[in-house]
């Protein structure tokens, strides 16, 4: 362990201007978030729950209106009801397509479940947007940055809605900065005005100075148990963009007619707005929990991505390892290091919704949470680790050097002694 610490220690001293400019940006954002707090004068009525229909829910609706602030965008639709960020973006999909158009993916193939519900595969579940006779194509990147003459090329006549994916999934790529999707949402709205542009912003939500809503984005669609819910939102999506595609979600997610006036909540929304004004904090310890893990790694001859030394585009850490034994290992460590189920043991299993066996460690608080330290990885080449999260630096530090304990007593891992 003595010389786990040493290598520890040696990336944090070579991080010291790294960790320095992130810190500054939660303070930036952190001002933002209390500067719309009191704009709309949050107080403790805003935190009781509702039962019902919700009519003029008042803690919903203050909700909604901070996170169409922050996003500086017209609307917001931030429910507990949407079960997953995969959730949000299927209600999304489903509010701004229609049978007979096509959804023109400008980042490659999306995130695995999200393909399910588009209805890629072979297999298509039952409504699925491919069963409702909404069609799919998809243009790669090119560099790693989005192709726009391509993208423009792929156009058809029955294109109604272009979709890009902030973060890398299980891809080896970089993930986009907010100002990444600003050419092409430019050549969307001058060339093709009826066409919008929805960003999947999972894992990216405060991790920079703005958001994809700053540089054209239509619409932004994340999950409360990542970013925005800073660790203590219990579970919940959110839309944010124009108000006239938020009410067409909002019917999805309710009844046509209905939409946002409609929906009640017997618990408090206390958590949703504590853990949105957190976030930017939270989401600092993780993206330093990832930049020490890249470092980490690096100096032991790994290739990561992104590397320790570019800025981050969102709070995933991605680590190819090249043998699944160190792949599990890796996961195994992780997980012995959590404050829940740390006596659980995760082995590869055919998780639903992806192609591969899925090693995954999660000893979260709440189930699930990707902004608490997790990480995870498909069982196939090059094995490569997808970490993120970390409500506490301090955590994962001591998870990272049990995890490098775990790998080293497989063998496959040599640290060098000095």
């Amino acid at each position: 362990m003595a010389t786990i610490e040493r290598l520890i220690e040696q990336a944090e001293k070579e991080l010291t201007i790294r960790f320095d400019e992130i810190e500054a940006n939660e303070e930036a954002r952190t001002r933002q978030l209390l500067d719309s707090f009191r704009k709309f004068g949050v107080s403790y009525r805003h935190f009781a729950p509702t039962t019902g229909y919700g009519y003029d829910d008042i803690g919903r609706d203050t909700l909604e209106r901070i996170y169409a602030d922050l996003f500086h965008t017209e609307a917001a639709l931030m429910r507990p009801h949407v079960a997953s960020g995969t959730a949000a973006l299927s209600l999304t999909l489903f509010g701004l397509t229609r049978p007979g158009k096509r959804i023109l993916s400008a980042t490659g193939m999306p995130y695995d479940t999200l393909q399910t519900v588009i209805g890629t595969g072979e297999q298509t579940p039952p409504g699925s947007l491919k069963e409702m006779g909404i069609g799919f194509d998809c243009v790669e990147l090119k560099d790693g940055r989005i192709d726009v003459e391509a993208v423009e090329n792929a156009i058809r006549e029955n294109t109604g809605l272009i979709i890009a994916q902030r973060s890398r999934g299980y891809a080896w790529r970089p993930s986009l900065r907010p100002e990444d999707f600003e050419e092409l949402a430019e050549m969307i709205h001058l060339r093709h005005p009826g066409i919008r542009l929805m960003v999947d912003n999972c894992y990216g939500e405060f991790v920079c100075g703005d958001e994809p809503t700053d540089h054209g984005a239509d619409v932004c669609v994340g999950s409360l148990i990542k970013n925005p819910g800073g660790g203590i939102a219990p579970t919940g999506g959110y839309v944010v963009g124009k108000a006239e595609d938020i009410e067409r979600i909002a019917y999805r997610l309710t009844a046509p007619g209905l939409g946002r006036e409609l929906g009640s909540y017997a618990a408090s929304y206390r958590p949703f707005y504590q853990g949105l004004f957190m976030a930017p904090h939270t989401v600092t310890q993780a993206l330093k929990t990832a930049l020490l893990t890249a470092r980490v790694f690096e100096n032991l001859g790994f290739d990561t991505t992104p590397p320790s030394d570019e800025p981050r585009a969102d709070i995933i850490q991605a680590i190819r390892f090249g043998k699944p034994e160190l792949l599990v290992a890796f996961c195994q460590g992780i997980q012995t290091a959590s404050p829940v189920d740390s006596m659980a043991l995760p082995e590869p299993w055919d998780m639903p919704g992806y192609d591969d066996p899925v090693v995954m460690a999660a000893g979260t608080f709440v189930a699930g949470a990707s902004i608490e330290l997790s990480a995870d990885g498909p069982m196939r080449e090059p094995y490569t680790a997808y970490m993120q999260g970390g409500l506490t630096y301090a955590h994962g530090r001591i998870a990272l050097s049990e995890a490098l304990n775990r790998m080293m007593k497989t063998g496959a891992l040599k640290v060098p002694q000095s």
